[in-house]
């Protein structure tokens, strides 16, 4: 897969109406419904983005993830994208991708091109109804992550994300449910990337296999 021809489908695949996530919700048991109904009940769920920025690296392009630290939350230790909820001064949803990417991080969003965004992603849990943004930047850069926010940072090439046997499943303990579940997940760089941000992943991989 070249990089530039993934970069012209995206942006032309993010300007036309969006796949969803019914393929994955279908692994994981749940229907898009379910979801839609328990968004309906949420009155005010918090709006919050994330960044899924894509780089070049070895003539390759990666995305970055982020395994967050262990601590009391419904989060703890998970992999996701950068980014967080939307502040009072933030103009826009967008805004608050490149703010919360550049706070977890510590790469400047100065030279970031947002080529788009993938569909929304409730959380019941956490009641955040999450945007996805998709970006492209020349290079990354130095990093210098939050401590607080980030316990390493994971750069994984696109092609990882294309394999056939990318999906798994897995038991794994679900906090919120107080057991353990048989869950589909991305096996990515040696991380389990279940939940909302596995959602956005295949969403953004039947992408690239449509149009990269």
């Amino acid at each position: 897969m070249k990089a530039s021809g993934i970069l012209a489908g995206l942006r032309a695949a993010l300007a036309e109406p969006l796949p969803g996530h019914d393929r994955f919700l279908e692994l994981s048991g749940y229907k898009r419904p379910d979801i839609e109904a328990a968004l309906r009940q949420d009155r005010a769920p918090r709006e919050s983005a994330v960044l899924v920025l894509l780089f070049p690296k070895e003539e390759r392009l990666h995305t970055l993830l982020m395994v967050r630290p262990e601590y009391d939350g419904v989060h703890s230790g998970q992999v996701s994208f950068p980014g967080g909820r939307r502040e009072a001064h933030d103009a826009d949803l967008q805004a608050t991708a490149l703010r919360e990417f550049g706070e977890e991080t510590g790469v400047h969003p100065s030279g970031i091109e947002v080529l788009g965004a993938l569909s929304q992603v409730y959380i019941p849990p956490s009641r955040s109804l999450v945007t996805p943004f998709v970006a492209y930047r020349a290079e990354l850069g130095p990093v210098r992550p939050d401590p607080r926010e980030v316990q390493a940072l994971v750069e994984v090439p696109l092609a990882d994300l294309v394999r056939e046997d990318v999906v798994q499943h897995r038991e794994h303990y679900i906090q919120v449910l107080g057991r353990k579940a048989t869950i589909p997940y991305f096996d990515l760089a040696g991380q389990v990337v279940w939940g909302a941000t596995a959602m956005m992943l295949a969403e953004l991989r039947e992408l690239i296999l449509r149009h990269g």
